[in-house]
């Protein structure tokens, strides 16, 4: 199978831990023959990323196949109905199987059977958009290749794997550390391994809220590798900033907050790359589209409505999802009864911010309300419909930053499991700070958000999102 010298589109493929784990089972059912399987995937197309989102499995049952180690034949007449769905809503199909006996290469065999498949496949697609095929190996694995409509293939750039520990596998593998990076990365090396700081310098990470949970997140991401950096914040410097924004000072009052970031993070000069939106998530689709592109998300933004945009969006796209949170009480008599701050982490068709109860949906309600119609909320603020929406929370640098910090603790942690126990124990971190105390909650202490679940990797439809405001 030759492949076609073309300007080169960044080709990604992603699923979810439970489609995974699903089709590892389905593949290796222990017999050593191939297996084989079919996915439904929602797309992104946009700025020269095409990924690909694993959004429905079908497996194709060992009995209806002829089986070998290295040989698998079967009747496609079980994939017509995924060519219909295709067809009518754009969506990719996505052809794995196995290779027990570990070769990884796509065989001659696979050559022709890819072929003969994928032009069946265009067959019944309008769309000019690719379909792919993918292999997984013995020890779970995958590499693949993309075709175009020309029958040409493209192997895929970048595969990953949303799970408890997040999985990545680079077609072109890692760079090399020159000297001078070796050098300014020795102590994270000595603390999480030279291939963490590989895989760190490969990111690209977003950043959504800029401000005092954000811009330590910021900070640290950048001095630690990550290479490239998406930073989304509407809102400028303010004086009542300056006590808590890292790299603020009194000259930067009325600039954006993320030039702020994108101007310390040019001035330390040690490779990291920004891009930088100054608009709100709800203003900008250029800000969504390139956090789309991210292998991981935090979000550091104190409303209910800027949250639930993000809940949505990582989990419509198949990306990992670090959520902040600080809250601060008055008593009434000029001191605080209530400091608590969380890190949640979210993966998609599981548990959500809503499932978890970090906001109910009368919440999310009366801030959607108040962004979109202030005076329909005001009226029914006073006829009590909805709940006061919190407009200026108070933060305070030093709490601020330690939850910043356990966040990116738990992210390294997420990329090479470090700590004692599994990571699928920490999908929330919670800090009393007036307590003394702080208390960790596995995935299974949490509700699946049935809901949630059934859209996640649909990827791009109408409206996007399911939200008519965002389209």
């Amino acid at each position: 199978m030759s492949f076609k010298s073309v300007p080169r589109m960044q080709y990604q493929f992603r699923l979810h831990a439970g489609q995974y784990s699903k089709l590892r089972d389905h593949l290796f059912p222990g017999d050593g023959k191939e297996a084989v399987a079919l996915l439904l995937c929602g797309r992104h197309e946009d700025n020269g990323y095409s990924i690909l989102l694993c959004h429905e499995v079908l497996l194709i049952p060992h009995e209806e196949c002829e089986r070998d180690s290295n040989f698998i034949k079967w009747r496609t007449t079980r994939a017509i109905p995924f060519f219909e769905r295709a067809e009518k809503h754009n969506f990719a199909i996505v052809k794995m199987h196995s290779h027990p006996s570990g070769y990884s290469k796509f065989s001659e065999l696979d050559d022709k059977s890819d072929t003969a498949f994928f032009a069946a496949a265009f067959s019944w697609s309008e769309t000019d958009a690719v379909h792919a095929s993918v292999i997984m190996l013995p020890d779970g694995k995958l590499f693949g290749r993309v075709f175009t409509k020309d029958m040409f293939s493209v192997p895929i750039d970048r595969i990953a794997i949303a799970e408890d520990v997040i999985t990545i596998w680079d077609q072109a593998g890692h760079k090399e550390i020159d000297k001078t990076d070796a050098e300014m990365a020795l102590r994270t090396i000595q603390a999480f391994g030279e291939g963490t700081y590989r895989r760190l310098k490969t990111l690209r990470v977003g950043v959504v809220g800029c401000s005092g949970t954000g811009s330590p997140v910021v900070e640290q991401l950048y001095r630690l590798g990550v290479g490239e950096l998406v930073l989304v914040d509407p809102d400028k410097i303010e004086m009542k900033n300056l006590n808590r924004i890292l790299n603020s000072k009194r000259p930067d009052i009325g600039k954006s907050k993320v030039d702020v970031m994108d101007t310390a993070i040019k001035g330390v000069d040690i490779g990291a790359r920004s891009i930088i939106h100054d608009k709100s998530l709800f203003a900008s689709r250029d800000a969504l589209n390139d956090l789309i592109t991210c292998d991981v998300v935090f979000g550091c933004v104190d409303s209910v409505d800027g949250r639930n945009v993000l809940s949505r969006l990582t989990n419509f796209y198949l990306i990992p999802f670090f959520d902040l949170g600080i809250a601060l009480k008055a008593d009434g008599r000029g001191s605080v009864n209530t400091v608590v701050g969380s890190v949640n982490y979210l993966q998609p068709a599981r548990s959500s911010l809503l499932s978890r109860r970090i906001y109910t949906p009368d919440q999310l309600q009366a801030e959607s309300l108040r962004r979109t119609d202030p005076d329909q909320y005001d009226e029914r603020l006073k006829q009590k419909y909805v709940q006061g929406v919190v407009v200026d929370r108070p933060a305070v640098i030093s709490v601020n930053l330690l939850i910043a910090a356990l966040s990116v603790v738990e992210f390294l942690n997420r990329l090479h499991s470090f700590k004692d126990d599994s990571a699928d124990n920490y999908a929330r971190v919670m800090v009393d700070f007036c307590g003394s105390s702080i208390a960790n909650f596995g995935e299974h202490n949490y509700e699946q958000d049935r809901d949630a679940a059934r859209w996640a990797g649909r990827g791009f439809c109408r409206p996007f999102l399911r939200m008519p405001e965002l389209d």
